[in-house]
């Protein structure tokens, strides 16, 4: 007995029954996602993978960006010189433009003395105004200076009248002093009580003296001023 035709025919029906569900299958799908077996495949086309623009390609390969105006820019004589200067006769650009009429070149040249002469004369008002602002910083500087050598001169004549009201007052001082002694008759203790008493007394006189020569002072001042008025 053969056991491979066996075998065979067993597996009839199954292979039968997977051709039948396969085409049930088919059927019942839409057609947009059948296949068509006998369409040929189609490929995308060949794109430009640098990602640049056209003008910014032309620009690479040294042509023209662009074969027609897109801005104003590129209706000036200076673009359009450019133009022509880098790439001759594909910029379509009529070489004549490159060239100044007479009656151009006389206008140009009549125009740069005149801003020449403007700008001149703005250089000649912008150093004025400049050296006038340093003849101003160099004066206040001056005054200043000046105030400060005087400045000077009254604090050197405040700290001298200091040290001179001081050493005033300590020789005030020694002379009271002295005077107690003397008035004692003999060498007292500056501790004791009776020298400070009558040193107290003293220091009273001396302040009362002093103010009285200070009234005085004060009044032969005044009687000085009234004279000079009336003698006027």
């Amino acid at each position: 007995m053969n056991v491979g035709k066996i075998s065979v025919v067993t597996r009839l029906p199954a292979l039968r029954s997977c051709a039948q569900y396969s085409s049930a299958a088919k059927a019942e799908l839409p057609a947009s996602l059948v296949g068509d077996e006998d369409v040929e495949p189609t490929y995308p086309q060949t794109v430009d993978k640098s990602g640049l623009q056209p003008q910014h390609k032309n620009v690479l390969l040294n042509k023209l960006p662009y074969q027609e105006p897109h801005s104003w820019i590129h209706l000036t004589e200076k673009y359009q010189r450019q133009a022509f200067g880098r790439y001759g006769a594909q910029s379509n650009v009529n070489p004549k433009i490159c060239f100044d009429s007479h009656g151009e070149k006389d206008s140009r040249q009549v125009m740069q003395l005149e801003t020449l002469i403007k700008m001149l004369e703005k250089n000649s008002s912008q150093k004025a105004e400049e050296l006038a602002r340093i003849n101003a910083r160099e004066g206040d500087i001056a005054k200043k200076m000046e105030k400060l050598t005087q400045w000077k001169a009254d604090l050197h004549a405040k700290i001298a009248k200091r040290e001179a009201d001081a050493a005033a007052a300590i020789q005030r001082k020694e002379r009271l002093v002295e005077e107690v002694r003397r008035h004692f008759g003999f060498k007292v203790d500056t501790r004791d009580d009776r020298f400070k008493e009558m040193l107290e007394q003293k220091e009273k006189e001396d302040k009362r003296k002093q103010k009285e020569a200070k009234r005085k002072a004060k009044e032969e001042k005044m009687m000085a001023k009234l004279v000079e008025k009336a003698s006027a």
